[in-house]
């Protein structure tokens, strides 16, 4: 329901999952010039109007397979909330199929007829990794519930979130760790306020660590030049 209330100027790209597949906002959004990216249902009826382009498919090989102007039909909703059956709208969308470097095979949807093929794919590759982020940030750190349900309050604990998510980031990359992320974030955590060089700490991989102490007066010594905590 959310989707209706989107305040979204002209031009706007939004992507998202498709399970947010609504005909009657992708048309308000096409009359309303945003463009939107999502994927195909997979029962969804539909009829072609025009194959723009086909390819070979080549296995294992990240690749746009077929580019289809396609023709939804959808029914206007009455003043009553209900669907007039009786009378059929149709919608005109752009169909893409995709298939990554493991030989899984996408179908997106778009509105957008200007684009490259190849961009609509990409886009969505880069809405599949901010959803990972925020998957990341709620498995490490105390963003699965709000402190504050004001806007304000909602913002700031995001952004010091992100703040922390970025620190943990750059440490693991100083430290060359093979550790994942999730026991870097959890060594932090529990040596805080220890006086320990964290990048040794990272590095180590005997259950019991005997690495030097950072010098006095300094905790968590990160190696970056002016940076200290």
């Amino acid at each position: 329901m959310f989707l209706k209330s989107l305040a979204l100027v002209p031009g706007s790209m939004i992507i998202f999952d498709r399970g947010y597949n609504d005909y009657h906002q992708f048309a308000a959004w096409t009359e309303q010039k945003v463009y939107f990216i999502t994927r195909l249902k997979r029962k969804s009826a539909f009829k072609i109007k025009e194959i723009k382009k086909t390819y070979d498919l080549k296995k294992d090989q990240a690749m746009v397979l077929w580019e289809e102007i396609i023709q939804l039909t959808y029914h206007p909703v009455k003043e009553d909330g209900k669907k007039d059956i009786k009378t059929d709208l149709i919608l005109q969308l752009r169909r893409i199929g995709y298939q990554d470097e493991q030989n899984h095979h996408y179908d997106f949807l778009t509105n957008n007829f200007d684009i490259p093929a190849e961009e609509v794919a990409f886009l969505y590759k880069k809405r599949w990794g901010i959803e990972l982020l925020f998957k990341k940030m709620k498995q490490n750190f105390q963003l699965h519930y709000f402190y504050g349900e004001n806007e304000n309050a909602i913002y700031t604990q995001v952004w010091c979130t992100l703040i922390a998510q970025l620190l943990l980031t750059v440490t693991q990359k100083i430290a060359q760790t093979k550790k994942a992320f999730s026991v870097v974030a959890s060594l932090v955590r529990i040596h805080l306020i220890s006086l320990l060089d964290v990048n040794e700490l990272l590095r180590s991989t005997r259950r019991t660590f005997k690495g030097k102490r950072a010098p006095p007066g300094l905790q968590l010594c990160l190696n970056m030049p002016g940076v200290t905590f």
